[in-house]
């Protein structure tokens, strides 16, 4: 995973590690639904596997919702960082909710993530302090 590929749970804890400002728009009162990739491959895998009469669209993904600033502060806490937050304007295209339906892919793949947003958030913490060691 690329450091600076621009989604927030690894710029919030690149800018954590670094101890820059975490940063929020909006307050960060937007929900989003944060899926392991080992659970999207899974899903992925599943829906590769099926019959050929089984079509999509099947949403694949997790369906509980965090508000942005509570990811900040969990990621926070997780890293023992110093860093504050700041709060920037809510950009005009970004979305206040993002949560998937997945109940087809139960239904149909039998799938349901499995690596919940803490642990998620410690393998991907541990990534990005590997990543920063080999530098």
């Amino acid at each position: 995973m690329d450091p600076k590929d621009g989604r927030v749970v690894s710029n919030f804890i690149n800018q954590a590690l670094s101890g820059d400002d975490v940063t929020l728009y909006g307050g960060g009162v937007q929900t989003r639904s944060f899926c392991y990739v080992d659970d999207l491959i899974d899903g992925f895998v599943r829906m590769m596997n099926t019959d050929n009469n089984i079509l999509g669209p099947i949403n694949i993904g997790n369906p509980n919702e965090f508000k942005v600033y509570e990811l900040a502060e969990l990621v926070l806490s997780k890293v023992g960082s110093s860093s504050k937050t700041i709060d920037l304007p809510m950009p005009s295209d970004d979305p206040q909710q993002r949560r998937p339906d997945i109940s087809r892919a139960k239904e149909l793949l039998g799938w349901s993530p499995k690596i919940q947003l803490d642990e998620g958030l410690d393998l991907t913490i541990n990534y990005f302090k590997k990543l920063g060691d080999k530098k």
